[in-house]
């Protein structure tokens, strides 16, 4: 890489190079070199000098030529949509901090739709911008048959209905909507009302069709579940409706910002949380202790998820498992604090 100035000729010089590097600090170039590339057989006093020598001179090595030569840009491509969602975001923070440790760089584009076009578009960008590996999070609507990838890149889906299909990493949902909806029959309530997400979500989706299952199979009526956007004016506006039916005991939100939204709207309306009315969220966002009352929620270990899509795309990359072979479901387990009890009377 060089940089141009300007001299009172008018002519260009050219940066800092490797030589001028070694130069300053008494060193050889290959030394210079070993310690640009990130080779593990320099001393920690050697790399200093060096180190000390490129801030001094303002030099940059040339990732590109480094990559030719090690064959990795040593950088993940992210896919995300919705970044404000509290899942996406502590997903991808988990997914910095695990490639990080590994020394790798994260390279994120946020698509405007989870579409199978914006998804194409979005991998295409990044490729372009040179990436080792691609991580889905939250494909949505796509299928496994219509997510469209760029060939014999290595990529896993933070998507728990790709499992068995493409690498995937995805939390047990259907295992926790189950639990929390139990927990609320075994409370003694007869039914579960549901604030669900957005139609076009698959966790969305995932959960709603839990919670159905599980009221089946006990026998107990099914309620029309309401439906939200993720957000806590959506859990609110539900909040509204469902105030107004004194058969609702028990509400479970597919989300926390929902479920906070909502325990608003049966306070202003005179219902009590949970003399009144129980109340369930989903993620267990670091809120939930902290909202009155504090929020019984469906545990997402975020961090985990984060860090097993980096292994699992690290370990394709290194040759270890073929395109389909890498799956992980992640369990869930539901935290009871003070928002669910016995219907009261």
């Amino acid at each position: 890489m060089t940089t141009t100035t300007g001299g009172p000729s008018g002519r260009t010089r050219p940066g800092p190079s490797i030589g001028d590097v070694a130069r300053l600090a008494g060193l050889s170039q290959q030394t210079v070199s070993r310690v640009a590339n990130g080779a593990d057989n320099v001393r920690p006093a050697t790399r200093d000098r060096v180190l000390a020598a490129m801030d001094q001179l303002g030099y940059s090595p040339n990732h590109a030529a480094r990559a030719l030569r090690s064959g990795s840009f040593r950088t993940i491509g992210v896919i995300a949509h919705r970044l404000s969602r509290t899942g996406e975001g502590r997903t991808i923070e988990a997914v910095v901090e695990a490639a990080r440790v590994e020394g790798f760089t994260v390279s994120l584009v946020d698509v405007a739709s989870p579409s199978q076009t914006d998804m194409a578009d979005a991998a295409a960008r990044l490729t372009h911008q040179a990436i080792d590996g691609l991580i889905i999070i939250r494909a949505e609507d796509a299928t496994p048959a219509s997510l469209a990838l760029p060939p014999r890149m290595p990529v896993v889906v933070s998507d728990s209905r790709f499992i068995g299909h493409l690498p995937a990493v995805g939390a047990d949902q259907a295992a926790g909507t189950t639990t929390a909806v139990q927990h609320l029959l075994d409370l003694g309530h007869r039914t579960v009302h549901h604030v669900r997400g957005p139609l076009d979500s698959g966790p969305a989706q995932i959960r709603a069709d839990a919670w159905a299952a599980r009221l089946r199979s006990a026998g107990r009526p099914v309620p029309e579940p309401v439906v939200g956007d993720w957000t806590s004016a959506s859990g609110y506006a539900a909040g509204q409706r469902l105030v107004l039916d004194p058969e609702v005991t028990a509400v479970l939100c597919a989300n926390d910002e929902m479920a906070a939204g909502l325990m608003l709207a049966l306070h202003e309306g005179g219902r009590r949380v949970p003399e009144d009315v129980s109340v369930i969220g989903y993620d267990d966002i670091p809120l939930a202790p902290y909202l009155w009352p504090p929020l019984t929620s469906v545990n997402l270990d975020f961090h985990t998820i984060g860090q097993e899509l980096v292994t699992a795309l690290l370990t394709q990359m290194r040759g270890g498992v073929g395109l389909s072979g890498h799956h992980v479901l992640v369990p869930t387990r539901l935290v009871v604090r003070s928002s669910t009890a016995a219907p009261h009377g």
